[in-house]
C-alpha cells in the first residue's frame, strides 16, 4: 500500500473541488433555450416525471426524483435494468422521461426507447455526448459532459456525476419558480423532522392570546406608565390603542432606551410621542413561518396580532417559536 504524505493528500482532496466546481460552472455556457423548453414541457404534461438511469447516475437520477417531488413536480425513479421485466409498465402516455447516461449508449436505457418512442412521451436526456444514441434521440438534450473526472485514474463518475446532480436541480428549482411553490408547499411536502415542524402551526396557536396579559396602553397614557406597565407585563414591549382600539404603535425596551438618552425630561411624554408608529403586524390565521420571516427580516424578536379591523388579539415572540420547533 502506498503511503501517500499528508500534504499531498490535502493538495489531492482541494484539487477534486477545482475539478468539480470548474466542472459544474461550465454547465451554464450551455444552459439554452433547453431549460425553457423542459420546464414548459413538464409543466404542461398531466402526468408525471419518470427518471431513469443505471449505476452511479441511477444514484443521481433517485435524488433529482426526490428533489422534483418534494418541489411540486411528481416523480418517479424507474430502474432501466427493472423496466424490461415489466416495471416499464410505470410509464404512460402523459408521463415525461429524463434519462441520465454519461456515455449515452447505456444499454438498458436504450432497451427502453422503443416504448418511449411507441407512447411518443417526451424524451429530456441528461449526456456526455449528443452524438449517442441517447441524445440523437432526445427531444431536449442537456449536455452534462465535463473535461475529466476527479478520480486520478480518470474511472469513476465523480465530476461528471456532480455536474449531472447540478443540472437536474436547476431543472428543478426553474419549475419550482414557474409553478410558483411557496415555502408553505414546501413544508406540507415535509411534514416530518425540523423542515415541518413550522407547517403544523398557524401563529394563533403560538402567540399569547390572553387579554389580561398582554400589555396594551393608550397612545395618550403617559410615557412612564406605558414603562411600568412593560415592566409587568414582563413581554419587553407594549400595544399601543387609540380611542378605537386600533392598534397604531408599538414601544419596546429598545425605544426606551433611546428615549432615555435624548429626553432630560421623560415625565411630560406621551406614549404616542416617542412610540413606533405603524408597527409590523400578522394575522393569528397566517402561517408561524412567515412570522419567523418577519422576524428575520425586519431584525425583531415580536410581533403584534392583529384581527381584520386591525385591533390587537396577541403578540407572537420569537421565543414562542423556539419552544414550538419552528425556528
Amino acid at each position: 500500500m502506498e503511503n501517500i504524505q499528508k500534504s499531498t493528500l490535502i493538495e489531492l482532496a482541494k484539487e477534486v473541488f477545482d475539478i468539480e466546481s470548474n466542472s459544474i460552472l461550465k454547465l451554464k455556457d450551455r444552459i439554452n433555450e433547453n431549460i425553457e423548453k423542459a420546464v414548459d414541457v413538464i409543466i404542461k404534461s398531466k402526468g408525471r416525471v419518470i427518471v431513469t438511469g443505471m449505476g452511479k447516475s441511477g444514484l443521481i437520477g433517485r435524488k433529482i426524483a426526490a428533489t422534483l417531488s418534494s418541489t411540486g413536480t411528481p416523480s418517479y425513479f424507474l430502474h432501466p435494468a427493472e423496466s424490461t421485466h415489466g416495471d416499464s409498465g410505470i410509464i404512460t402516455r402523459d408521463d415525461v422521461v429524463i434519462a441520465i447516461s454519461n456515455s449515452g449508449e447505456t444499454l438498458e436505457l436504450l432497451n427502453l426507447l422503443p416504448l418511449i418512442k411507441r407512447f411518443e412521451v417526451p424524451l429530456i436526456v441528461l449526456a456526455g455526448k449528443q452524438s449517442s444514441t441517447l441524445g440523437k434521440c432526445a427531444d431536449i438534450y442537456f449536455d452534462i459532459s465535463v473535461d475529466k473526472e476527479a478520480c486520478p485514474l480518470g474511472k469513476a463518475p465523480t465530476a461528471s456525476t456532480t455536474a449531472t446532480l447540478a443540472m437536474g436541480d436547476a431543472i428543478s428549482v426553474c419549475l419550482l419558480k414557474q409553478r410558483g411553490f411557496s415555502t408553505e408547499d414546501f413544508l406540507l411536502y415535509h411534514p416530518s423532522g425540523a423542515l415541518g415542524k413550522g407547517v403544523l402551526y398557524v401563529v394563533k396557536d403560538l402567540m399569547l392570546k390572553d387579554l389580561e396579559l398582554l400589555p396594551i396602553a393608550h397612545e395618550n397614557d403617559t410615557f412612564l406608565s406605558t414603562v411600568d406597565l412593560i415592566s409587568k407585563k414582563r413581554l419587553g414591549c407594549a400595544l399601543v390603542v387609540n380611542d378605537e382600539n386600533k392598534l397604531t404603535g408599538l414601544l419596546t425596551d429598545g425605544d426606551i432606551r433611546r428615549v432615555l438618552l435624548r429626553y432630560p425630561d421623560v415625565s411630560v411624554l406621551t406614549t404616542k410621542d416617542i412610540m413606533t408608529k405603524n408597527p409590523k403586524i400578522i394575522s393569528g390565521d397566517d402561517m408561524a413561518t412567515k412570522a419567523l420571516a418577519f422576524m428575520e427580516k425586519y431584525c425583531i424578536t415580536s410581533l403584534a396580532v392583529c384581527d381584520e379591523n386591525n385591533s390587537p388579539v396577541g403578540i407572537i415572540h420569537i421565543h414562542d417559536l423556539l419552544k414550538a420547533g419552528v425556528a
